[in-house]
């Protein structure tokens, strides 16, 4: 079976592939993290939603034009192995460029179930290549089933729209975190972000600040750090700066430290935060795991929430964090 559609996007065909192939432009309509190594025979690899991992092979690539990639399911529940192939082609019209997507090699309930699936973010490509952004992706914001490391994806998603909205103008603002201003905090979420690599088993590379491409670069790294957890999983004991701990428990404080610094940001820059309770929700358990014992090192004394906070602002608290507007 076979599926096919084609929309039209208000922008050029470079554009276009640019939308269904660069990382950084993908992560804006389908897909939590992307990588892709963009030759024939390079490897490329989307969490399309929390828990929901594709992966593959780049077969043909025509800049500009043409992309084909042999499509397969890396670590879901379900379906095993290849899916059989995506071509994504690209031609000019007055209007702008047509995109047709082909999934072929589908049995006929793959094909029910892909057309979903390719029909909402088909529906979210139009929007970004409209607007420069889909937006907030409701597939994305409460996952079930649900563990530390499908949290942390979700938790990825929320900070990303956060930090979208943020740039060099901001880098001096006090956040709730008093020690760090905006750039302060950012480099802080970098530098844990590599020690929750290393707890995972995996030496990465501290990236540069860089305000002006801040989503990207704290997006690229996190997208390692959540992938050496799926490789790793869940299971034994894993090492910390602090000594030995349930690798569940370490994996844990990497969704708690992207929610909390999502706040921390949003609070300092008055962006728009979009989350979801149910995320909240199981991420308020994980943080009873850790923040008890850090509390005077990495977490402050926990403070009284509003009577009409919300669920991430009542976590906050719990981990010592006041709203700016009350400081």
């Amino acid at each position: 079976m076979t599926y096919t559609k084609t929309v039209t996007l208000p922008v050029s065909p470079d554009d276009a592939f640019a939308l269904v192939t660069r990382p950084e432009r993908l992560r804006r309509w389908m897909g939590v993290t992307a990588r892709i190594d963009l030759r024939a025979g390079g490897d490329w690899r989307w969490t399309v939603t929390p828990g929901k991992v594709a992966a593959g092979t780049v077969v043909e690539v025509e800049p500009g034009r043409r992309v084909v990639l042999d499509w397969g399911w890396d670590q879901m529940p379900g379906d095993d192995g290849a899916l059989g192939t995506v071509t994504i082609t690209i031609e000019p019209v007055a209007d702008g460029s047509a995109v047709t997507l082909v999934h072929d090699g589908l049995t006929a309930e793959q094909e029910v179930s892909h057309a979903e699936g390719w029909d909402h973010f088909l529906g979210r490509l139009e929007l970004a290549a409209a607007a420069g952004d889909a937006g907030p992706d409701a597939w994305a914001a409460a996952p079930d089933p649900i563990d530390e490391i499908v949290a942390g994806e979700a938790a990825l998603a929320v900070v990303q729209q956060v930090l979208r909205q943020i740039g060099p103008a901001d880098a001096t603002r006090p956040t709730p975190c008093a020690d760090f201003t905006v750039a302060e905090l950012a480099d802080h979420l970098l530098g844990s972000l590599v020690s929750f690599g290393a707890m995972a088993g995996v030496e990465l590379s501290r990236p540069a600040t860089d305000l002006d491409r801040l989503e990207d670069v704290v997006s690229t790294l996190a997208a390692e750090v959540l992938e050496a957890w799926r490789r790793r999983g869940l299971d034994g004991v894993a090492t910390s700066q602090v000594g030995e701990a349930p690798a569940a428990v370490l994996a844990g404080i990497v969704p708690i430290e992207l929610l909390l610094h999502a706040w921390d940001l949003a609070q300092a820059t008055g962006a728009t935060l979009t989350v979801s309770d149910p995320l909240v929700d199981y991420v308020a358990v994980l943080a009873e795991r850790v923040v008890p014992g850090a509390r005077g090192r990495a977490f402050a004394d926990e403070v009284m929430p509003g009577a009409d906070d919300d669920a991430l602002t009542r976590l906050a608290a719990y981990s010592g964090r006041t709203p700016l507007a009350l400081v």
